[in-house]
């Protein structure tokens, strides 16, 4: 237990900002192990957004509540899953060969195509979340912040870290994920979607793996597999598309509902 424990801490001083206030024993064997329990940091940082924009909206309009969530959300992290989408977005935009692609994804600097698709990824989240109905974002942003890293850690198992040389700027933070590792992050991460309280509420899981196995065959094809970019890249991507099925689903229900009363009317 002490280890679980060890590994799990160990999951929030590496992906997030959130000070720890434990000793903890770091090495690179917890740092591959410990990505078991990313679903988890997903549950924390989700709650603490969710919260943030729950306090928000007491006082302020809804949009203002949900920038300040998605603010809070990126301290947490210290942007580190957008950052890697911004290099992706680059990386894949201007490289043309495996290796240009894994340059140019070393580089910290942002290009054009970084830019340019994070302020896209951003906007069409922030307007994703601001359309889903008011009873429904708390649940939609803590269950899309674990599914989404749950996307990310099965990555990990379906496709080898691509690591170019010593020098690469994003360390692995696993070689071979296990499948008791994998196993272990669906049961964690699978019962956060009884929140909505309704079984069609777990369709998400379709495009979020439709998302990250286009994905994956797109990151295979021109690298041979993954880097931690590509996993930033892979969660910010499942989570954006968790909230449009989520928006669907309930856009789906509202109609459903209005026409079964005009039935009722009718008859």
């Amino acid at each position: 237990m002490k280890q679980q424990i060890n590994l799990l801490l160990t999951a929030f001083g590496f992906f997030t900002r959130i000070p720890i206030p434990f000793k903890i024993a770091f090495s690179q064997e917890n740092l591959n192990r410990c990505n078991r329990y990313l679903p988890i940091v997903g549950l924390l940082v989700g709650s603490i957004t969710a919260l943030v924009f729950y306090l928000a909206s007491l006082f302020l309009p809804g949009t203002v509540a949900v920038i300040l969530s998605m603010i809070t959300s990126v301290l947490l992290t210290g942007a580190f899953h957008e950052d890697g989408f911004a290099d992706v977005c680059d990386a894949f935009g201007g490289g043309w060969t495996r290796e240009r692609i894994l340059l140019i994804m070393k580089d910290s600097r942002v290009g054009a195509y970084g830019a340019i698709g994070i302020f896209l990824l951003l906007l069409l989240k922030f307007v994703a979340i601001n359309e889903i109905q008011a009873d429904l974002v708390i649940k939609s942003i803590i269950s899309s912040h674990v599914i989404s890293r749950l996307m990310a850690v099965w990555t990990m198992h379906s496709l080898n870290y691509v690591r170019e040389d010593e020098s690469s700027k994003s360390k692995p933070i696993t070689k071979s994920l296990q499948n008791k590792d994998l196993a272990l992050a669906f049961m964690l991460s699978l019962p956060v979607l009884l929140l909505f309280g309704d079984a069609l509420y777990f369709v998400v899981l379709l495009p979020a793996f439709i998302a990250k196995f286009w994905l994956e065959r797109y990151f295979k094809k021109w690298i041979g597999g993954y880097t931690g970019d590509c996993l930033g890249s892979i969660q910010q991507v499942t989570e954006v598309v968790i909230y449009l099925t989520i928006l669907a689903v309930a856009n789906y229900q509202a109609h459903q509902y209005s026409f079964d009363i005009q039935l009722n009317n009718i008859f």
